[in-house]
């Protein structure tokens, strides 16, 4: 699909399953192609971005297949990986290209890392710079600090690493890169951010030491060699639920329930900026995947929603919703307001630029700023047609405001949304009816 014509929707009703989490999927592939004996995973995001990291560890010696029912089946290398003999492909993820560069690095190995043209304009050098210093040999072979990466692995020592950003990839490449240390790996955040690495690596019954904004990780490459094979439930992706709760939230009249979503406290800040807002939700926790990641059904029912301010420490477990946040805002009463979020700019695309563009674009009264924007409420014009930046949150995201606008919104080069929502579209159209032209 290239370009869509999205229309208004006077509600929304219903309730569907979101595909799994994208960041889980991508650390239980590594994980469980380590592993010794043979991994199920059940709901894993079978995007183009996930599947890019399956095939670059098959790559590399593990074996993966898939059952009935769709579930993944890897049999796991035991800890050893083989040189994969060709260029890595990694899509659009830049998940994937950070901790598998971080994950590879201990390995003696020969690997290069690729993607398309927006991966291959993120930096780099943020994990370039970790990793030299724990002693691997990591090449840029970009402009200005980006991909592709040639990564010559071998033995790494132990290292103490103050994150120069909050950024759950750079955490997750050292701990990654820490399995194969003989040692301790220690990283110290400036603020909390997502802890996916952490609690797939607890719930594998790997040695970590978490102290509020300090994790300490006990390497030893005997105990990756016996990393043990389990069956994963990879809940729904919350940043995917997310696009949902504040369509609907927006919309009076609206009541939609996504089930079975990760409830993960590290990214669930939105729920937190949709109840300032006015929003009507309910929460319900489910007993299943207590042990490592939680997951329950989320109910919202749309209302007036009033502008707010996000900032500070909330932003690094509300990033990817942030587009989302300025589209809320762009309906609400007053103004919206989101600072502290300079890293926006360097995502698949520049999203502050992009959103504020687009907003513009649709009529809405937007101020782009040098860490975030300012959004004041009102009528959405539409009638346009907007760019996607080959960003697949601003296509989402805007389809959303679509549903708002006096007349239709054409959005055009939307193939990236199957880099993380392959079924998007569908579920557009089970929520909103008829909605796409």
């Amino acid at each position: 699909m290239q370009k869509v014509r999205v229309g208004s929707a006077e509600r929304m009703r219903g309730g569907l399953r979101v595909p799994g989490d994208k960041s889980i999927s991508h650390r239980v592939a590594m994980l469980s192609s380590l592993a010794t004996g043979t991994s199920t995973l059940s709901g894993f995001l079978k995007s183009e971005d996930c599947l890019n990291t399956l095939y670059a560890m098959a790559a590399m010696g593990a074996h993966v297949s898939e059952l009935k029912g769709g579930e993944i089946r890897v049999e796991g290398t035991g800890g050893v990986l083989r040189s994969p003999g060709k260029v890595l492909d990694m899509g659009n993820s830049g998940t994937g290209m950070r901790l598998l560069t971080g994950l590879l690095a201990g390995f003696p190995i020969e690997a290069e890392l690729t993607g398309d043209r927006s991966l291959l304009s993120r930096p780099m050098k943020r994990i370039q710079h970790p990793l030299h210093e724990m002693g691997a040999s990591v090449a840029l072979l970009g402009a200005n600090g980006c991909g592709p990466i040639r990564i010559s692995g071998g033995r790494l020592h132990p290292i103490t690493y103050t994150l120069p950003v909050a950024s759950a990839q750079i955490k997750s490449a050292v701990l990654l890169a820490g399995l194969s240390v003989d040692g301790e790996v220690c990283v110290i955040e400036p603020e909390e951010t997502r802890d996916h690495t952490e609690r797939i690596l607890t719930a594998l019954g790997y040695p970590l030491e978490i102290n509020g904004r300090t994790i300490i990780l006990h390497g030893n490459p005997d105990r990756l060699k016996n990393l043990p094979a389990r069956d994963w439930k990879v809940p729904g992706d919350f940043s995917s639920a997310a696009f949902w709760l504040v369509a609907a939230a927006m919309t009076p009249g609206s009541e939609v329930t996504i089930e079975r979503v990760g409830l993960n406290p590290r990214r669930t800040a939105l729920l937190r900026v949709l109840e300032r807002m006015g929003a009507d939700l309910q929460i319900r926790a489910d007993a299943e995947n207590a042990d490592w990641e939680q997951t329950g059904t989320v109910t919202v029912k749309g209302g007036s929603l009033r502008g707010t301010t996000v900032c500070g420490k909330e932003i690094p477990n509300l990033i990817d919703e942030l587009p989302l946040v300025a589209v809320a805002g762009a309906v609400a009463e007053g103004e919206t307001i989101v600072a502290d979020a300079a890293e926006l700019r360097v995502k698949e695309s520049d999203r502050i630029a992009s959103v504020c563009r687009n907003l513009d674009l649709m009529g809405c009264n937007v101020e782009e700023r040098q860490d975030g924007f300012m959004v004041r409420g009102g009528p959405v014009a539409g009638g346009v047609t907007l760019q996607s930046y080959m960003d697949h949150r601003i296509v989402m995201a805007m389809s959303v405001l679509a549903l708002h606008a006096a007349k239709p919104v054409v959005i055009e080069d939307v193939a990236c949304v199957a880099t993380s929502y392959p079924t998007f579209w569908q579920d557009l159209e089970t929520l909103c009816g008829n909605v796409i032209g």
